[in-house]
């Protein structure tokens, strides 16, 4: 499998590494290279070329907000007057810290975002003061997420 401009090829021994990886970023590169049957220097020979090629790029762990007190996902699409304010709003949205995604897209809004709020109030807090003060923001509309039933990333 070819991927992106530099036609990295991406053979079945790398595709394992990344499955397990992907799965635990945590297990250990003896217990993947034992699995696979090779040393665990030319695993880590993989996961170098793999990140230079921008096929990857580091690791981190994954929080659950509903633990830390954060009941609700919502989605905000944002009207803009003009799409030339739409680079001084995202610098405006990356100030806010429930702001998790955003994306500059097609269709009837300029902007999406992906937010997490503590409730309901503090969701009607955050687009009453925040995202709706914005300059150039015209108007939102969101859907509140009642569960996220699928989270993955692409299968290789």
């Amino acid at each position: 499998m070819k991927i992106n401009s530099l036609q990295i090829e991406i053979d079945g021994i790398d595709k394992e590494i990344l499955r397990d990886l992907m799965e635990d970023a945590r297990k250990p590169i003896l217990q993947i290279a034992n699995k696979i049957g090779i040393s665990g220097a030319a695993i880590h020979q993989r996961l170098r070329k793999l990140e230079q090629s921008g096929v990857i790029s580091g690791s981190k762990f994954v929080v659950n907000n509903k633990v830390l007190g954060y009941s609700t996902m919502a989605f905000v699409g944002i009207y803009l007057e003009k799409a030339a304010t739409n680079l001084e709003t995202v610098r405006e949205l990356k100030k806010i810290p429930e702001v998790l995604e955003c994306h500059y897209t097609t269709g009837n809004w300029s902007i999406l975002i992906k937010i997490i709020c503590l409730d309901n109030e503090h969701l009607m807090t955050l687009l009453n003061t925040k995202i709706q003060a914005i300059e150039g923001v015209s108007r939102t509309e969101t859907f509140i997420s009642l569960d996220q039933q699928i989270e993955r990333q692409i299968q290789l």
